[in-house]
């Protein structure tokens, strides 16, 4: 299409002089460059004086010349550049020549091209040009004109020569052509000139000599206006064309509703059924589709054999694609979704990604509304794709016929059809996911074709049997008494905090007030404080605008075709995305961070605030509110209930079950909503420079900038806030610091755990296993896993969640004394930013040799990575700080969730009690119990295991050392800052602080025994790797070595690895061994710990090599020049060392890593079942790269989380050993948690530490030690050779010869079983030392 269509003649004519832009051919390439050459030489001589060739004039009368830049007619002066010059058309020529007069200055201003005179090398005078048609325009303007048109002087008559007859016809030519276009425009008519057939301006006479109408006859004459002719039916032609394709355009873009379907015979009926017959045969036109439907596998069931091979791509394509018409159901934009599904049907390649679950999902939105032609559409569609239509597309059909309450004989006809196809009728009501509304409309369109239809009974669930043995006696209806311990807080108390935590999720956000000390209100902070807030509403208008704007853009782009992000932007309002939006400017570092990180924090939580106000707007939350009233009854502390429950029994026996959970968005769908979130950030975001520089102009800067950095060897894009914003929050010192709700610990009970979608918060989303974003195989295994296998683990974690928690205010206190002064980073107070090391000031001075920038750059960085530490830490400690004081007067509740190996975490992040020895000490049981008999002295043996000083000791010995040390107990609870300040020596000074106010309490109590402690008491295990190893293998040696036998004295299994390699040391060095003699005297167990403590967890001798070398270096008076060779030689002699203390253990390692390696080689990744049913599946694959491009920055991510890809081998044989003794240690601990509440004991762990009340240590270390003989008196390496033998060396044989080697080595190794010891697991029921 040309630039304009007003534009002079000459352009339209080499417009449709020009070849077609469409060749592409050589051939074609070739002819184009030759037209091109001999255009430029046709209108290099169009000017007879300039080229001596004064007949090619003809050309510029002609007007077939092509303007060339670069010599004196490479450019001619047209009407347009004479309006630019301020000069009219006859102020250049003779007086009464027909030349145009001037007219307006839009005239022909897109078409007009620039004169001569702009030329780099311009025209002289002797060269101007006779044709006057490329006048070379200088300061003297009429004279230079009326020369180059070579006219005679004023008065005197023209001499009428055949030039002169060719320039005035053109001349009229140009101004008919220049002028009409603005007078068509600004009247709507033109009349047409006698003679020349040209256009001139309506109100205008036409003037001049009468026998220039004559010479208009001419032959030059009729040869312009046959061209003219032409050129008009080649212009108008053009313009059909233009509005044929407009109208395609405007086509393409309005949304369609009939697809285009591939099969000929489809497409053939698909206009004779939509035209044949009226609106209210569809129905039974459906009938007949279905009918007609291929009996043969949908593609899915087709390419099933092929899933694992699939490219991730493809898999990654289909899970956005059918995001995209999910969420565009969700949010009213149906039209748009089925334009897109019929867009993709329409191209070959691009309905191989479609599925039968995207037309299901549309055909489901069609059903809703009732549209039935639609409905008729896309059963079409999936008919053309070869699908076989399933239960649910068979729902949407009835609920469709329902809700039309038509053709009762139809709807008996798609019954019929539905049962040959193997589809029972009761499965449309039990195992559909169809809301109430919708099911009804489904019955009422069955009891319409079937009027005796009776809505079939609700399914009885499945005997909700735990099959594990070792839960037997949890889930046995008659096994002796129980009492589960209630809260302390009565029905009525508990409803009301349910309100406030309800109102919480609700809102999404947390305002919490900083512990930052507060800044003096000066007139700067004041007016800081007022220029934010005018910023920050300024800034949410232009959000709003800016996601106006981008909301336009990505609807254009999905009404072309595409699944853009459309549909996730109309989840929220504009404004509550721009409040999300300032939200995360305001939390974000000085230093930055990364644009990919900062992308997927922004997906999630719109997706988050979606799925909470999802549930706002159905009635969920009022059910929610009438089932939660009803559960309290069960903890509250002044209600009973019938019959002794677990809190998952109760609430599943309260109603029906929960409304199917909402889907996650794919993690491509995450990264790409929240990058196009984060780019409007920083484009719209802009505060005035002079805040930045007040002398300066009031330009206005961007807030954020996107820079590059490296990262270990990656190049990463990050957003930094600029230095004058950061500058204006440290300025204005706010004190409010803002949280997502899922982050903040809850102020009532948690939801018990029911299934793998539900539990923990009342409304925000929470996965039972956390996983990286984007993998799915965690939740495929759980959602396949029958809901029986998972109670013990579902009653564990609820179990956690239950415990009620407060804040020690008096550690507190001191903790923010220190921390609103200058910190104390001995303590593990973090510093503030101005107590940050210095960087050199001043310049390096012009003759630094390299060294010395050598050292100056290493100080730089330094000062630069430490400033950051600090401010992370700073940040961290802040968060946790604010945190607690703002629980400070509440009970609050720490839902928890695990991870793939079935490790527990609570879900708030920065204020729980598996953090730092301070986050520990700010922590203590809401609900308290007396001490008793024994529980001083259990408060005082654990202050003593806290200082780390008798470690080597028995309990009686540590008991003996407290009451030595009463005094400096009472001093450091009575004067913590400024007495003799023993606590601030120990290991774990904050809670050994907290402890000695503990105990100062309870000795001055006037009966210790009847003091209420709200003091957790730590039970720690002995190395419990090595504990699970020596008790899978029966290792008597080993178990002795880690407090399973019993014993007078705890057994240091460091020390033990720290003396039989020093044996090694002392034989190598008697044979002359050099790197043995210079190790005399250094061996220890600090040198040797670290990797003997990680060894059981899949540590390679590299690693160990480093921890090694780490030690060394620490040691001042070890020679340094020997610290490598001494680190390799100590590395063998640790792995020698527990070869040789724990042979079982090492045998055990070697076969579970030769497992791995066999079964990441059959191109499996390693699955297994814990002793408690959880499945678990490792989540190490070859990365697969991820690509979204655009923007400020194409952001390029791994997923390798799915089990279609290729497992790492590497990974998957070294995690394997301590991912398997993680899943053992957690069985453990969640046995113990159940067995503990059935008691009525307090119970919570961090891992393989156990916490109760001092008063129940007792009763808590006999249920440990009970459980760990239990779980290992089962053949768990039996049972786990059998379940791989049967995952993954059963079935049909591979046709590839290689991996059927790999599966007979893998059944050969797994049927290899490692023998067992002769060690009697029932001695560790009597090892005190066992959990100490």
């Amino acid at each position: 299409m040309p630039p304009s269509l007003r534009g002079p003649a000459a352009l339209w004519e080499l417009w449709f002089r020009r070849p077609s832009p469409a060749a592409r051919s050589l051939r074609s390439r070739r002819r184009l460059r030759n037209y091109n050459s001999r255009q430029v030489r046709a209108a290099q001589a169009q000017c007879g004086r300039c080229s001596g060739r004064r007949a090619a004039c003809r050309r510029c009368a002609g007007a077939t010349a092509r303007p060339v830049s670069g010599g004196p007619c490479g450019r001619r002066a047209g009407p347009a550049l004479w309006r630019r010059k301020g000069l009219s058309v006859a102020s250049g020529a003779a007086e009464g020549a027909p030349l145009p007069t001037p007219v307006s200055k839009t005239a022909g201003r897109t078409g007009a091209t620039r004169s001569c005179w702009r030329n780099r090398n311009p025209p002289q005078a002797e060269d101007t040009d006779p044709c006057g048609l490329c006048l070379p325009f200088q300061p003297e303007g009429a004279v230079a004109a009326r020369s180059a048109l070579m006219l005679p002087p004023p008065g005197e008559k023209p001499v009428p020569t055949a030039l002169l007859q060719v320039l005035e016809a053109r001349v009229r030519q140009l101004q008919a052509e220049c002028v009409s276009e603005v007078t068509v425009k600004r009247v709507g008519m033109a009349r047409r000139l006698p003679a020349s057939g040209g256009f001139q301006p309506p109100g205008k006479a036409q003037t001049g000599p009468e026998d220039i109408a004559a010479e208009l006859s001419g032959r030059w004459a009729q040869k312009l206006d046959k061209e003219k002719f032409a050129m008009q039916k080649r212009k108008q032609r053009l313009e059909v064309k233009l509005q044929v394709r407009a109208q395609q355009l405007a086509c393409e873009h309005r949304l369609r509703v009939v697809p285009r379907l591939l099969d000929a015979q489809l497409a053939s009926c698909l206009p004779h059924w939509e035209h044949g017959a009226p609106q209210s045969d569809w129905e039974e036109r459906l009938t007949r589709l279905l009918q007609e439907a291929p009996r043969k596998l949908s593609h899915e069931a087709e390419q099933a054999p092929k899933a694992e091979s699939a490219s991730v791509r493809r898999e990654i394509q289909q899970q956005r694609l059918l995001a995209f018409f999910e969420c565009c159901l969700l949010t009213g934009h149906l039209p748009l979704a089925h334009h897109v599904l019929v867009t993709f049907h329409s191209r070959s390649r691009q309905q191989r990604r479609l599925t039968l679950a995207m037309y299901n999902t549309v055909m489901l939105g069609w059903a809703r509304k009732g549209s039935f032609r639609e409905l008729v559409y896309v059963f079409f569609m999936v008919k053309d794709a070869g699908l076989t239509p399933d239960l649910f597309s068979y729902a949407a059909a009835l609920q469709c016929m329902g809700r039309l309450g038509q053709n009762a004989d139809a709807i008996q006809r798609c019954l019929d059809q539905m049962a040959r196809d193997g589809l029972k009728l009761q499965g449309l009501f039990t195992s559909m996911p169809l809301c109430q509304e919708e099911q009804a409309m489904v019955l009422r369109a069955v009891r319409k074709a079937q009027p005796t239809f009776s809505l079939p009974p609700p399914p009885r669930p499945p005997p909700q049997v735990n099959t594990s043995p070792l839960l037997r006696e949890i889930y046995a209806k008659q096994s002796g008494p129980v009492s589960y311990p209630k809260l302390h807080l009565p029905l009525q108390k508990l409803q009301s905090l349910f309100q406030q935590q309800l109102g919480v999720e609700m809102a999404t956000t947390v305002a919490v007030e900083s512990v930052e000390k507060a800044r003096v209100l000066t007139k700067e902070v004041l007016q800081a404080r007022n220029t934010l807030k005018q910023l920050r509403a300024e800034w949410v208008q232009a959000l709003s605008l800016g996601l106006q704007e981008l909301k336009a853009s990505e609807a254009r782009a999905a009404r072309a075709g595409r699944s853009t992000i459309f549909p996730y932007l109309c989840v929220l309002t504009e404004e509550e995305l721009a409040e999300l939006l300032l939200q995360t400017l305001q939390v974000l570092p000085p230093q930055g961070e990364s644009l990919l990180s900062l992308a997927q924090q922004l997906g999630l939580r719109v997706f988050n605030r979606h799925t909470v106000h999802r549930k706002q707007l159905s009635s969920q939350v009022q059910a929610l509110q009438q089932r939660y009233h009803r559960y309290l009854h069960l903890l509250a502390s002044d209600t009973q209930v019938e019959k002794p429950h677990l809190p998952r029994q109760y609430w599943e026996a309260l109603g029906a079950p929960e409304a199917p959970h909402e889907q996650p968005w794919p993690l491509p769908v995450l990264v790409q909503l929240g990058k196009k979130l984060a780019e409007l950030l920083v484009e719209a975001v802009r505060m005035p420079g002079s805040v930045a520089a007040p002398q300066g102009p009031c330009t206005l800067i961007p807030v954020l900038y996107h820079v590059y950095s490296f990262r270990s060897f990656r190049q990463i894009g990050i957003l930094k806030p600029h230095p004058a914003f950061t500058e204006l929050l440290a300025t204005a010192a706010e004190r409010t610091l803002t949280f997502e709700a899922a982050e903040v610990p809850m102020l009532c009970p948690p939801l018990p755990w029911t299934s793998p979608h539900t539990g923990a918060f009342l409304l925000s989303p929470t996965k039972l296993m956390r996983s990286l974003e984007g993998t799915m195989q965690h939740q495929r295994l759980l959602d396949s896993c029958p809901p029986a296998e998972l109670h013990g683990a579902l009653d564990a974690l609820t179990q956690l969640g239950n415990c009620a928690w407060r804040v020690n205010g008096r550690v507190l206190d001191l903790v923010l004394e220190l921390f609103t002064a200058k910190g104390c980073p001995r303590l593990g107070v973090p510093a503030p930013p101005s107590e940050a090391p210095r960087p050199p000031e001043g310049r390096l001075p012009p003759g630094a040799s390299p060294t010395h920038k050598a050292k100056v750059r290493r100080e730089l960085a330094r000062c630069l990575k430490v400033a950051r530490e600090m401010h992370s830490l700073r940040s961290d400690a802040l968060y946790r700080l604010s945190l607690a004081q703002h629980l400070r007067h509440r009970v609050f509740w720490l839902p928890h969730n695990m991870d793939f190996r079935g490790r527990t975490y609570p879900c708030p992040p920065h204020f729980n009690h598996l953090g730092s020895d301070l986050a520990r000490a700010l922590l203590e049981f809401a609900q308290g119990r007396p001490l008793g008999r024994h529980g001083l002295d259990w408060l005082k043996i654990h202050l003593v295991n806290l200082t780390g000083l008798k470690k080597h000791e028995p309990l009686q010995a540590r008991l003996v050392f407290a009451n030595e040390m009463m005094e400096d107990i009472l001093d450091s609870a009575d004067r913590p800052m400024t007495g003799r300040k023993w606590w601030m020596e120990v290991d774990e000074p904050w809670q050994a602080l907290a402890c000695c106010m503990e105990i100062a309490r309870a000795v001055r109590a006037p009966d210790p025994a009847a003091y209420v402690s709200h003091f957790p008491v730590h039970q720690d295990g002995s190395c419990n790797g090595l504990q699970h190893y020596a008790a899978l293998g029966r290792d008597s040696v080993g178990a002795a070595s880690v407090n399973l036998l019993p014993s007078d004295l705890p057994q240091d299994v460091y020390s033990g690895v720290a003396a039989q390699v020093e044996v090694f040391r002392r034989q190598d060095a008697e044979r002359g061994v050099r790197v043995a003699q210079v190790l005399e005297g250094f061996i220890s167990r600090k040198v040797v710990k670290q990797t003997v403590m990680t060894v059981v967890y899949g540590v390679t001798r590299y690693g160990g090599r480093l921890q090694i070398e780490k030690r060394l270096r620490e040691l001042s008076n070890f020679p340094q020049e020997f610290v490598w060779e001494a680190s390799h030689y100590l590395v063998r002699q640790v792995f020698n060392s527990l070869q040789e203390m724990f042979s079982g253990t090492r045998a055990i390692q070697h076969w579970l890593t030769e497992s791995a390696r066999l079964i990441a080689h059959t191109g499996s990744a390693v699955e297994w079942v814990t002793p408690l049913g959880i499945p678990i599946i490792q989540p190490y694959h070859q990365d697969s790269k991820v690509l979204i491009s655009g923007g400020i920055q194409s952001l390029t991510f791994s997923q390798s989380g799915d089990t279609s890809q290729k497992p790492n081998t590497l990974k998957q044989k070294n995690g394997f050993p301590p991912n398997f003794i993680h899943s053992l240690d957690s069985s453990h601990m969640m046995l113990t948690a159940l067995h503990c509440y059935r008691k009525g004991l307090t119970f919570v762990s961090v891992h393989d530490c156990f916490w109760t009340h001092a008063a129940d240590v007792e009763v808590m270390n006999q249920v440990c030690r009970e459980q760990f003989v239990r779980l290992h008196s089962q053949p768990i390496l039996h049972n786990l050779s059998r379940f791989l033998v049967k995952r993954f060396c059963s079935g049909t044989r591979s046709p590839k010869h290689s991996k059927n080697v790999w599966i007979g080595k893998l059944q050969d190794t797994l049927k290899s079983v490692p023998k067992t010891g002769a060690f009697d697991l029932e001695q560790v029921k009597h090892s005190t030392y066992f959990f100490s």
